[in-house]
């Protein structure tokens, strides 16, 4: 018994090449379309702070998802048409199909609603920091469902749109240090600000910090009667990012300032205090020991 492969080939020299055809245009609108895509992100961003870079580059990435997303469709489609599939069945029914998803995917629908509106919004984009649901963390990713935080540790965080609540951007335009500087009850408070002033200043003349630094320390004045300080506040507005690296610093400056000019830093301590009590006609010495701060 023999059997034909004529048709076999003839299939192969017509769907079979045209399928073939079908893949490497696939392939090559998709590479077309990322790089227009990146080519625009690129032109856009030439000139722009830096806040709007990363919008841009934030809707660079849900666009070349989506164009993905729909030219996967499209020659998927294609591919099957050239098989002999009939496609029109298959687009009635994913009509039908989409609307019976829609009413048991309620939260798949409001977690891509709300991620369309966080994008329209501009609530946050890729590289601020944020906190919400509990964590914080470096926007790394932002879908049309979910976001993709990594906090401080690498870990990586990936919370669903829909479910993200109250939301609070740390990063958005300008960031800001607020910092707590309790010196002891004998300093003079006047003479401490000037001291935590001049260090600011220090800062603004430094080439690499003034870089980072947008407005000159703000000290607001004594802001707490603490157990065993005086609590005086000031605040530094830097550039997006650089809160914690401005402060690590200024914090530094600042403890080395005070050590020069004998400004006393509260630090807990522990004071014996010795006494005799009669006891049956006996004198006893006793120690009490207490735990306070300096």
């Amino acid at each position: 018994m023999n059997i034909s492969l004529e048709p076999l080939y003839s299939w192969l020299l017509t769907h079979g090449l045209r399928i073939a055809l079908i893949l490497v245009a696939w392939v090559v609108v998709l590479k077309i379309s990322k790089k227009l895509i990146t080519k625009f992100e690129e032109k856009l961003s030439e000139g722009q702070e830096e806040e709007r870079k990363k919008r841009i580059k934030t809707l660079g990435r849900i666009f070349k998802n989506t164009v993905a997303v729909v030219v996967g469709v499209i020659f998927g489609l294609i591919i099957l048409k050239e098989f002999g599939v009939d496609i029109g069945p298959i687009l009635a029914g994913a009509g039908i199909v989409g609307l019976a998803v829609g009413f048991g995917a309620q939260t798949l629908v409001k977690d891509v609603l709300s991620g369309l509106f966080i994008l329209l919004e501009n609530h946050f984009r890729v590289g601020d920091v944020i906190q919400v649901a509990g964590v914080a963390g470096l926007v790394e990713s932002i879908s049309l469902r979910v976001t993709t935080l990594r906090d401080l540790e690498g870990k990586v965080h990936i919370i669903a749109n829909g479910e993200m609540g109250v939301l609070s951007n740390l990063t958005k335009e300008w960031s800001r240090v607020v910092l707590d500087i309790g010196v002891a009850y004998k300093e003079d408070p006047d003479y401490v600000m000037g001291v935590i002033r001049e260090v600011g200043n220090e800062m603004l003349e430094d080439k690499e910090y003034k870089k980072l630094i947008l407005e000159p320390v703000e000290i607001l004045g004594v802001d707490d009667f603490a157990d065993s300080a005086v609590v005086i506040k000031a605040m530094i507005k830097t550039r997006p990012l650089k809160q914690w690296q401005v402060a690590r610093e200024f914090r530094r400056r600042l403890k080395k300032a005070f050590d020069s000019k004998s400004i006393e830093i509260p630090f807990p301590h522990r004071t014996i205090y010795m006494g005799e009590a009669a006891n049956k006609g006996k004198l006893v010495v006793h120690a009490q020991v207490k735990q306070e701060q300096a």
